[in-house]
Order: C-alpha cells, then sequence, then structure tokens
C-alpha cells in the first residue's frame, strides 16, 4: 500500500482564489483565512436546490489533480479516524457516498488500514437486490442504493465510517444513519469528511439524530469553518446562471480530431473494478499485485511525445483511475493528472478566480442510464489557456460505459476529448458483477410442503436415476470406492405394521416434540432476535425448522425465514447455498437448524465449514443425546416421530446429493423428489400434529427455555460425552471406526433403514421409544443385545465386514 503522510494535505494556493469570482458576483463568502479555502474553490450549479457548489481542489472530481495529492487527502483523513477509534478501527466498516466520494471512501479505507468498504450507486445491477438506499436531498441525482454482494456485508458490531467530501447541513448523513440503523444497529458512527461547514443548528441537529436513535456520531474533518450565504441565495444563483449562460461565446466549429487508441488492459480476471458491491484487503492486496503491469501498459499505450497526461475517471469508477493514474506515474516522465466525469451541471467561467474554467457535456453512457442523459467532464478543455491542452487523455470506463453513446459521432465522450486534447486512449475494464445464484425450490413443484414453509437451496434431480442397493452402497462406501453421498438407498416402503407403530409414536411423543421445538425457538429468538433466519441441515433437519418457524409465528407473530441446505460429512456444506444466504441475508442471523445429534460429526463438520464465512457454526437442535450443541430442545434420547420414516415425512425429498457429474461448481447440491410416492406422505400430518399441541405446552416451553438460557455456560457447554462413548464401543466390539458406530434413536434408525446393521444395542428398560427399532431388526434379522451402560436410548452399528478405507456415514438426511 502506497505510503502516505499523517497530516493534511497542503497543495500549493493558487494566485487567485478559485472561489472569489462566486464571492464577489452571489455572495457566498468563505471567511479569508479559514483552512476551507485552501481545499475547495467555488462555481455555481444548476440545481434549485443549492446554488453554489464547493468544488475541491484535492477530491479530484472537478479539478485534474496529481494522483499523490488526490490520494493521500483520502488516506490521511482515514489515518486520522483511525486514531479516533484505536482499537475499535480494526472492526471498522467505511461507506462512500456516490458519485463523487466513491474514490475518497476507498482512500479512507485505506488510511484505517485496509478496512472493508462499500460504496452507494445510482446503478441498478439487475439479478443484484439492495439491501437498502437512502436519500441525498440537495444532490442533482437524490436516491442511493446499497448493492453489497452479501447482505451482512454493513452488519457487525464495530464502527460504520460514512466518507464525504463535504458536510455542509448533515441531512443526508441523518438519512444515511437512520436508514441503516434500521436494519443494522450499531453503537457508533464517525462521519469523515475533507469540509465541515455546519453550522450550530446543524450540530445539534446531527446530535439529536444520534440521541434519538440511541447511537454515537463522531466527525472527523481535514478542514473546518463556514460558509456565509445571502438568504436569497437560491433565486440570485439562478439568475446569475442564466445571465452567463446567455453571455458565454457561441461554440467554435470542431477541427480535425485526436488520434484514437483502444488499450486492453491486462486486467487479472475476477478483480473488482470498484466498491459498489462491496471491497475487502483481499481484493485491495489483488489490485495492488496488479497495478505494476497495469501502469506499465498504459505508458505503452501513450504517444513518446506526451508531456502532460489526464487519466479520467467516469461517474462512480473513480479509485481504479486513480490507482492507475499513480501507477503511470511510475513508467512516464510526464506529468500526470487524476479527474473523473460527473452528472452534475455547473456552469463553467472562464476566469482563475472560478473553479469549474471549462466544460464537456456529452450523453451519458453507463448502462443503465437515468436522469437527463447527459454527463460533464470539467476543467478538461483548455479554455483560453493553450498551457493548459493535455497531450493526452486516458478514459477509464467499465463494461457496463463502453456502450454507443460513448462512442457517439462528434457527441460522444470520446469525439468531445478529441477535439480538446492531443490523443485519446480508451481502457475498459470489466464491471465485477456478482456470479449469479440458482433460485431457490419450493413445493409443490419441489416437495410436498407448501412455499411459505420452506425454501430448498437444492438442485432438482428427480429425474436422475441414484438409487442403489443397499449392500452394494454398503461395498462401495467401507471400500472407498464411492462416497455415500453419490448414490441414494432404495426409499424403504414401511409394512402397515410398521406405519401403525409410527402413528403410535407420533401420538405418544407429539407433544413432547412440540415442546422441545418451544424450547429451542424460544433459545434462538432469544439470543438472535426476530431477525433469525432458519437454515435447516436437508433433510432430517428441514421437519424441525418448519415447526421452529410455526411456533414463532403461533405464540409470537413472526415470520422466520426458513431455507434447507445440504451438509456432506466429509465435503462440508454447500458453499453456493451459503453464498446465496449471505446474499440475501446477514450471515450473523443465520441459525443452522437440525434434528438431533448423534456422536457430533455433523457438529464438527459445521463448525469447520464455517470457519471465516462470518457465519456462526452453533447449530440448534431438537434433541442432544450427544451433547455436543449449546442450543437444543432436550437432552433426552427418545424417539422423534419423523426418523421413522424417509421422504415420506420429509417432504417427499430424498437425502441429498453431491457428484461432480451432476453438480457444477455454481449449483445447489441435489436432491429428488418422490412425487409418486404421494399417497404415502404423512410429512404435512406430522407437522399438524405437534404444531396442534403448541397452546398447550407454551408455558411449560417458555419455563424451560427461561432455565436453560439462566444456566451457568459450563452446564450448557457441550462435553461431547457422546463422541466419547462412541469410541468406547468400537474399540469394545472390535469395528476399527467410530463412523461404523451410530449412537441415538435417530442414527439407529437410518442404520436399519439404509445401511447393512450388524448389531443394535439398547439400554435396557427403555420401552415404547423403540418399538419400531425392534421391529425393523426382527425385519432385517438383526440381533438386538440389551445393556446397562449405555448414554444413549440406542445404539446402531453397521457391518464391518467391509472395512477396508471405511468413510462411513453421517449426514443429515433421512
Amino acid at each position: 500500500m502506497p505510503s502516505s503522510p499523517q497530516s493534511p494535505p497542503s497543495p500549493a494556493v493558487p494566485p487567485v482564489w478559485t472561489g472569489s469570482w462566486v464571492e464577489q458576483r452571489l455572495g457566498v463568502r468563505i471567511p479569508a483565512g479559514s483552512p476551507v479555502r485552501d481545499l475547495v474553490g467555488l462555481a455555481l450549479r444548476r440545481n434549485p436546490r443549492r446554488a453554489h457548489l464547493l468544488v475541491s481542489q484535492v477530491l479530484g472530481k472537478h479539478v485534474p489533480q496529481r494522483p499523490a495529492v488526490v490520494y493521500d487527502a483520502g488516506f490521511a483523513l482515514g489515518a486520522r479516524v483511525r486514531e479516533l477509534l484505536g482499537a475499535e478501527a480494526e472492526s471498522a466498516v467505511v461507506l462512500g457516498y456516490a458519485e463523487t466520494a466513491t474514490g475518497l471512501g476507498h482512500c479512507v479505507a485505506d488510511g484505517l488500514g485496509g478496512v472493508p468498504y462499500l460504496h452507494s450507486t445510482r446503478r441498478q445491477v439487475p439479478g443484484t437486490a439492495p439491501v437498502g438506499g437512502f436519500e441525498e436531498e440537495h444532490s442533482h441525482a437524490t436516491s442511493h442504493l446499497l448493492l453489497p454482494e452479501s447482505a451482512g456485508f454493513l452488519a457487525g458490531a464495530g464502527p460504520l465510517v460514512l466518507a464525504d467530501d463535504e458536510f455542509s447541513t448533515g441531512r443526508t448523513v441523518a438519512n444515511t444513519v437512520a436508514a441503516l440503523h434500521a436494519r443494522y444497529p450499531r453503537e457508533r458512527y464517525v462521519i469523515a469528511t475533507l469540509v465541515d461547514l455546519r453550522t450550530e443548528e446543524d450540530r445539534a441537529r446531527l446530535a439529536k439524530t444520534a440521541a434519538d436513535l440511541g447511537t454515537r456520531i463522531d466527525v472527523v474533518a481535514t478542514a473546518t469553518g463556514r460558509a456565509e450565504l445571502p438568504a436569497d441565495v437560491l433565486e440570485r444563483g439562478a439568475a446569475l446562471v442564466e445571465a452567463e449562460e446567455r453571455r458565454a461565446p457561441a461554440p467554435q466549429a470542431a477541427g480535425p480530431l485526436a488520434p484514437l487508441t483502444r488499450l486492453q488492459l491486462p486486467w487479472p480476471a475476477g478483480l473488482k473494478d470498484g466498491g459498489r458491491h462491496g471491497w475487502t484487503a483481499a481484493d485491495r492486496d489483488r489490485l495492488e499485485q496488479a497495478l505494476p503491469t497495469l501502469g506499465e501498459a498504459l505508458a505503452a499505450a501513450l504517444p513518446q511525445e506526451a508531456r502532460r497526461v489526464l487519466v479520467l475517471g467516469t461517474e462512480e469508477l473513480m479509485y481504479t483511475p486513480l490507482r492507475l493514474a499513480a501507477a503511470l506515474e511510475q513508467h512516464t516522465d510526464a506529468e500526470v493528472r487524476f479527474s473523473s466525469t460527473t452528472r452534475s451541471p455547473v456552469l463553467p467561467v472562464d476566469d482563475p478566480g472560478y473553479a469549474i474554467r471549462t466544460r464537456i457535456c456529452f450523453p451519458a453512457h453507463d448502462a443503465p442510464a437515468d436522469g437527463d442523459g447527459l454527463r460533464y467532464a470539467y476543467n478538461v478543455a483548455p479554455g483560453a489557456d493553450p498551457a493548459r491542452r493535455f497531450d493526452a487523455v486516458v478514459v477509464v470506463v467499465d463494461d457496463q460505459g463502453d456502450r454507443a453513446p460513448l462512442h457517439a459521432p462528434g457527441t460522444g465522450l470520446l469525439d468531445r476529448l478529441r477535439a480538446v486534447c492531443g490523443h485519446v486512449v480508451l481502457a475498459v475494464v470489466p464491471a465485477y458483477r456478482p456470479a449469479p445464484l440458482p433460485a431457490p425450490l419450493h413445493g409443490p413443484a419441489f416437495s410436498s410442503y407448501p412455499a411459505d414453509e420452506v425454501s430448498w437451496l437444492l438442485k432438482d434431480l428427480s429425474d436422475v436415476a441414484l438409487e442403489a442397493p443397499t449392500e452394494e452402497r454398503e461395498e462401495a462406501i467401507q471400500s472407498g470406492g464411492a462416497h455415500y453421498a453419490e448414490s441414494l438407498p432404495v426409499e424403504y416402503q414401511p409394512s402397515p405394521a410398521y406405519q401403525e407403530l409410527y402413528r403410535a409414536a407420533l401420538d405418544a411423543s407429539a407433544a413432547r416434540v412440540a415442546r422441545a421445538v418451544g424450547v429451542v425457538t424460544e433459545a434462538v429468538l432469544a439470543e438472535r432476535g426476530r431477525g433469525a433466519v432458519l437454515a435447516s441441515l436437508a433433510r432430517a433437519g428441514t421437519p424441525v425448522g418448519v415447526l421452529m418457524r410455526r411456533w414463532a409465528q403461533t405464540v409470537h407473530g413472526v415470520d422466520l425465514p426458513h431455507y434447507a441446505v445440504s451438509i456432506v460429512r466429509g465435503r462440508g456444506i454447500d458453499s453456493t447455498a451459503l453464498r446465496y444466504l449471505a446474499r440475501h441475508h446477514d450471515p450473523a442471523q443465520v441459525v443452522f437448524v437440525d434434528g438431533w445429534t448423534g456422536k457430533g460429526a455433523i457438529t464438527r463438520e459445521l463448525e469447520a465449514a464455517l470457519a471465516g464465512t462470518g457465519f456462526d457454526p452453533e447449530l440448534a437442535v431438537l434433541a442432544d443425546p450427544g451433547r455436543c450443541v449449546r442450543t437444543f430442545g432436550t437432552r433426552e434420547d427418545y424417539l422423534i416421530p419423523s426418523a421413522c420414516l424417509n421422504s415420506t415425512v420429509s417432504g417427499l425429498v430424498s437425502r441429498t446429493v453431491l457428484r461432480a457429474d451432476l453438480i457444477g461448481p455454481d449449483e445447489f447440491h441435489g436432491a429428488k423428489f418422490y412425487r409418486e410416492l404421494r399417497e404415502a406422505d404423512v410429512s404435512g400430518a406430522f407437522l399438524d400434529a405437534v404444531s396442534a399441541h403448541f397452546g398447550a405446552v407454551r408455558e411449560a416451553a417458555l419455563a424451560e427455555a427461561a432455565a436453560l438460557l439462566a444456566l451457568p455456560e459450563a452446564e450448557r457447554a457441550p462435553d461431547w460425552s457422546g463422541w466419547a462413548a462412541v469410541e468406547r464401543i468400537s474399540e469394545e466390539y472390535g469395528i476399527g471406526s467410530v463412523n461404523l458406530v451410530k449412537p441415538g434413536v435417530g442414527e439407529t434408525t437410518r442404520v436399519l433403514l439404509r445401511r447393512v446393521p450388524w448389531r443394535i444395542l439398547v439400554q435396557r428398560g427403555v420401552g415404547a421409544d423403540l418399538d419400531h427399532v425392534r421391529l425393523l431388526a426382527e425385519q432385517r434379522g438383526v440381533e438386538v443385545e440389551e445393556r446397562d451402560d449405555l448414554p444413549y436410548s440406542c445404539i446402531g452399528l453397521i457391518h464391518p465386514r467391509y472395512t477396508r478405507g471405511a468413510t462411513g456415514e453421517e449426514g443429515t438426511a433421512l
């Protein structure tokens, strides 16, 4: 990262202050001796909301300036914010304002130590939904959108730093803070600005905003002062603009156009062009590595005789052209300046005491364009002084701006520049576009659940033949020839006797399950709030997620978003599903949900898979007999009736599939929808039977949840006793792999339905909860052994005859 001075920049003050013309004619005054006069000049706007424009000499927007002056102005401002925040600076996020301060915000983030950065935008990006927005009341184009790739980019407890070039009244900041605080509340905001011209009334208004929101708002400015405005400034300004436009000389006929070169920059694949969708330290590092090569390419494209060169950014694209200008300086002896085009209409007056000497007007070429369709470049044409002529102008656009209006003969920006300089180079960088993601699946097209109950982040593989005989799958899995997630077991079709056992189990335990649903949901709401997002681990977690959503609706009137995602032991959680969740929700609010824990393999898998993602790896489960999570409905190992069946109690959805020839890098993991089993489907009946007890168990569940939340952390925390028991059993029976030991009612049921069971261990004295286990064992000819020393109700042992390279299986889907 380039070095920067730690004090505000002090560019040379011109012999005539570039605000004197406006000061004398309009009566807008910045007192002599004010440090603000060193940083800005004045011009006249064509804007009914504000007559004058503060024209920064160090921003690189309207006035071509040396790249180092522009960069250091923002970097030094960021360094001052870092000094103010101290240790809090490490958790800060910077938000820059479009369009003028997009580059400044980048530089402030650099000065803060490379913290994450996002700038607002006026460009609507198809396929990217805004996470918020705000209004800039005095601007020529008022609406700002926030389009981070991750919806949680602005979340977090750290300070939010708002970077803008000027702070005149504070209304825009108040609008921004109020809009963001409603969605991403935090304790502290910092306004970083080059110039602070607020009145005492403005300062009091901002203090009241902070007090009303219950937050803190600090201001750090390079220069502080005041601007004195006459009472009739708007009327006088409009009249002055009209008079000067009538007095302006007629445009001269254009002479021969200068040469135009199109440069194919060696832009690294995937490198972002700026902070429209979020910018991180990793993005910054990639740009730093690429800049020497990019600067060399720019220098090679310039005519050898060029002694005065302008690198011209376009609208919101400011930081990348600024850094390219600095990189170009390292490979040329020419004087290099930087500025940018803008959408703000400003009156030009070719006078040394006026900040905007010349203006180029051209049709908007950004896509999609809005407003009046006109854009401007100021102080680029030489005007009356040939010494101000640039020998070459490098125009940097992204590919969304490289459209027909840019190239329009005679009127487009390129031809307008070719008429006033010696050579034009067009350098196009690819606009970063968040990768498109697949859409979720919903019932009834996929699953028998209603569409509002769950969004399946899965790929539909219903038409693919994936089932294999159980014995073949077992041999392939244990020999290392295939992973369990590459195929599906043949769906078990329960006998009439087994179905009757399921119904009896549901009748006996529905109230107990409802109470556990209430406990775990209350714990989630207490710790994550009403903004929680449920992500159930497909498929055994999905009925639980639906029930938790129903509890929140019934008891609290809260609609919790609910998704089903795939996790595969040994392969991790679906990364495309994580990207989808992050794009639409704050990752910190996502709660992963499962039905029960066995020995805790999925708990560990989830923790490893989510490391460094911003998602909380804590798992919420209905039952935790393995004692490996801290958020649960119960730690008893009793029958959850949904464990008795396969797809027919889980929305007719198979367990998930991950196979390279079926699932692409940007696709969700797959699953099948067994439409042909509709007649046997009891998914809705199961949910209704449990949720029918919510009213009766409400008070007990609330009390039990309160007791759980009040537990000392040592009592609530996992002790992994289940894992220790599995290791002991594995050694005692000479199995050689904990992956072949499946503890708990749910896991034992899976063994009997999907694997090659060898032996079933049951805790002596457990009765009806294990009736279905005993029946399945009898049907498959599996020995049932009663013991007195099990920490679970039962444990299923998979046949160890195929132990070479065993990979085992422990997923969350039946």
